[in-house]
């Protein structure tokens, strides 16, 4: 059975693609790389579609293994199971189309498992069927009420014991869409208006981010393709500002793929920028953001914590360490890192996040700065490192940033959720 290739099923079907993918262990936006690779034909319609299936039912990913333990006797097949975990994250977010997201569900599963076609239905109508059962399982159970693991519920009980649902609510929702205006070519007037004669609502926050009331596929946004804007999360947007940029500044963005703080830097002032990446497949899109935006720096391959490798010996003023972490602010964005990550994998981020900023800080000229950043929502990673850190190197003064010692970002409807420390060499 062939599907038409802008039906609701053939949606769920490369959905499911993606999410048993990722439940063998594969990053989602690298699978859905290469599925967009694959399908260079998609329309944006049908691009879409797929993404907000396999997005969401990874975002629900706990909730729907809870039905599906509830609803079969025995494991389906991988491939049916992820689909079946599709449909029932289309059934929850859309009741008012169960009969539909059925139907589509059964042809799918029939292009390639027509056996399994009729467990399909069953499964799917028994949700609906017993539903008031169901729903008192799943209220009754943490990681199907939080749709988080239960490690990661109990680590935010504990540092954010006021917030913590909160946090957990917001990586389960759609992310906002974030704009940086280049004040090299444009004025955060002149996108306003451009936004609002393309009738894309936005709002303006206190530090000149602008957030879009609705995302958009960035195609639509005016001015993008000239350079004059950049999607980026406005919870990213506050480094440039914490760093103290001046002109003539020798500044260099560690960790800067895919480029978006590195060009938010030279929008600001005019600094000698090295940026650095180790992930050599990732340097073009640092090169591909700038370009656009006609700015210019020394982009160099290599590993933050070897400077001997990439390091001519000239002190930098200013250092943007923007480490690698378990990225536990923006799940919302990666769903599939709620479900790939595990405890221990926290300890080995820590530990790469402290081998990078104790190199680095050899590098940074006395009297410089050191903006310590992580997306991260984990104690470990972040005022935990930082204590670490200025234990260890007596030359080290924590920078107050706002009258805070640090400041912590949760997720919520403007931003994801980001940790900044400020650091100053002692002369």
């Amino acid at each position: 059975m062939t599907l038409p290739p802008d039906s609701l099923g053939q949606a769920m079907r490369d959905a499911s693609i993606l999410v048993a993918a990722v439940l063998e262990g594969h990053a989602l936006t690298d699978q859905f790389a290469q599925m967009l690779r694959e399908r260079p034909a998609w329309t944006d319609s049908q691009r879409g579609a797929v993404r907000d299936l396999a997005w969401g039912a990874l975002r629900d990913y706990g909730r729907g293994e809870e039905l599906l333990r509830a609803l079969l006797h025995k494991p389906a097949p991988a491939p049916v199971h992820a689909l079946l975990l599709v449909a029932l994250h289309r059934l929850e977010s859309r009741p008012d189309h169960a009969y539909a997201i059925v139907d589509q569900a059964v042809q799918a599963v029939t292009s390639f498992a027509p056996g399994l076609a009729g467990l399909t239905n069953a499964v799917l109508r028994n949700r609906q069927r017993e539903a008031p059962r169901l729903d008192a399982r799943l209220a009754a159970d943490p990681v199907a009420c939080h749709r988080h693991p239960q490690w990661w519920i109990e680590r935010l009980q504990r540092s954010f014991p006021q917030d913590w649902e909160a946090v957990l609510a917001a990586g389960n929702s759609r992310p906002p869409m974030g704009l940086r205006v280049n004040s090299r070519r444009t004025t955060l007037t002149e996108v306003e208006a451009l936004l609002a004669a393309q009738d894309l609502a936005c709002r303006r926050l206190d530090h000149d981010a602008l957030v879009l009331e609705t995302p958009v596929p960035v195609a639509r946004l005016p001015g993008f393709a000239e350079g004059r804007v950049s999607v980026q999360d406005a919870g990213a947007q506050w480094a440039a500002g914490w760093l103290d940029l001046a002109d003539g500044q020798r500044v260099l963005d560690a960790c800067a793929a895919p480029g978006g703080k590195s060009a938010h830097i030279l929008e600001c002032a005019d600094v000698d920028l090295l940026s650095l990446e180790l992930d050599r497949g990732r340097i073009a899109r640092i090169h591909e953001n700038l370009s656009r935006l006609g700015l210019a720096a020394q982009v160099v391959q290599g590993d933050a914590r070897a400077p001997a490798d990439w390091w001519d010996g000239r002190p930098f003023d200013r250092i943007l360490a923007d480490v690698p972490c378990s990225a536990s602010g923006v799940v919302r964005r990666h769903p599939d890192i709620k479900w790939l990550r595990r405890p221990a994998d926290i300890a080995g981020f820590v530990r790469q996040q402290a081998g990078i900023v104790d190199a680095l800080w050899h590098t940074l000229a006395p009297g410089g700065k050191m903006l310590y950043v992580t997306c991260s929502v984990f104690d470990e990673e972040n005022q935990d490192q930082i204590s670490r850190f200025c234990r260890g190197h007596e030359d080290a003064e924590l920078i107050p940033i706002d009258g805070q010692s640090y400041r912590q970002f949760l997720p919520g409807d403007d931003h994801d959720g980001f940790f900044y420390a400020l650091l100053r060499k002692r002369v």
